[in-house]
């Protein structure tokens, strides 16, 4: 099984960026946690602060992984361009929010990518990812 997890806008300052809403580890170091965890699965990785190059990489996901895990950050609530990608390719994507978004601000309720997402997992800190892969299982 492949899976891709993407991480999008400033979610490479994860263990730096307001420690007490997104914790204090860094991805790569969850990233390697998780591929101990899931020895069995191919998790590849890809973050970007570009809204382009991640449509580019959900684009190139299609046909090769069986699932996408995704954390648009600040795009979930402003992309429609993410979510057309989403909805033009056939591997599933699982939206992923490391904090409850509906219990942060009012802009932030609103997710442009979830309709076109198989599900959305918030709330739970990194494990949120890890609950996304366990949903492809």
């Amino acid at each position: 099984m492949r899976i891709l997890i993407v991480n999008g806008p400033n979610l490479n300052l994860l263990g730096r960026r307001d420690p007490g809403l997104y914790g204090t580890r860094d991805f790569d170091t969850y990233l390697q946690e998780l591929r101990r965890r899931y020895p069995d699965v191919d998790l590849d990785y890809f973050q970007s602060n570009v809204e382009g190059e991640i449509i580019d990489e959900l684009q190139r996901a299609d046909g090769c992984c069986d699932g996408v895990v995704l954390n648009a950050g600040g795009y979930t609530h402003t992309s429609v361009a993410i979510a057309d990608a989403i909805g033009a390719i056939s591997v599933p994507v699982i939206e992923v929010h490391i904090s409850c978004v509906l219990a942060r601000e009012e802009f932030r309720h609103v997710s442009l990518i979830a309709p076109k997402c198989k599900g959305t997992v918030m709330g739970f800190g990194l494990d949120s990812y890890r609950l996304a892969i366990e949903s492809f299982r």
